[in-house]
C-alpha cells in the first residue's frame, strides 16, 4: 500500500512538473505588415520616399500629358498631312512613348529599391526591438507573420512603441 501511495505521489508530482512548465513557456507574436504600416519610422521613411520622388513623379506626369496631347493633335490633323508628314509625326510619336515608358519604367525601379532600402533599415530595427523585448521580458519564443495569432500573444503594438520611442 505504502509503494502505490508512493507511485501515485511520484506521478501526481511528475504531472504537476509537466502543467508547470508548461504554463511557463512564453510566446509572442509581432505582425511586420503591421509595424512597417503604423510606426512613426515607416511612416516618416514613406514621406521621405514621396518627398525623394515627387519632382520625377511631377515631370513623368506631365511628360505623358505631353506625349498624350501630341498624340490628341497627330490624330486630329492626320487626315489633312501627306503620307510622309504622317509617317515622320508617327515614327516621332512611337519614339517619344518609348522614351516615356522607359523613364517610367526606370522610375518605379528606383522607386522600388529606395523603398526595399528604406524597409530594410526599418525591419532591422524593428528585429533589434523585438531582440531586446524577448531578452527583458523572458521570451522562449517570438514569430513574425504566423498565419493565425492570438491577440494574447501578439506584440506587435509593444514593438511599434518601442520604435516610436526611438529604441
Amino acid at each position: 500500500m505504502n509503494t502505490l501511495k508512493t507511485l501515485g505521489a511520484a506521478a501526481l508530482i511528475a504531472c504537476s512538473a509537466a502543467v508547470a512548465q508548461a504554463q511557463e513557456v512564453k510566446i509572442g507574436y509581432v505582425n511586420s505588415e503591421r509595424v512597417l504600416r503604423e510606426s512613426n519610422v515607416a511612416k516618416a521613411a514613406e514621406t521621405k520616399l514621396q518627398a525623394e520622388f515627387a519632382k520625377r513623379e511631377k515631370d513623368l506626369t506631365d511628360l505623358g500629358n505631353r506625349l498624350k496631347t501630341a498624340g490628341d493633335k497627330y490624330e486630329k490633323e492626320a487626315p489633312t498631312l501627306s503620307e510622309a508628314e504622317r509617317n515622320r509625326r508617327q515614327r516621332e510619336l512611337l519614339e517619344q512613348d518609348r522614351d516615356f515608358q522607359r523613364k517610367r519604367r526606370e522610375f518605379q525601379e528606383d522607386a522600388n529599391q529606395r523603398k526595399n532600402e528604406e524597409y530594410a533599415s526599418i525591419v532591422e530595427r524593428a528585429n533589434r526591438v523585438i531582440k531586446q523585448i524577448f531578452d527583458s521580458e523572458k521570451f522562449d519564443l517570438i514569430v513574425q507573420d504566423a498565419l493565425h495569432a492570438s491577440g494574447r500573444v501578439d506584440i506587435t503594438k509593444k514593438v511599434i512603441d518601442a520604435l516610436n520611442a526611438g529604441k
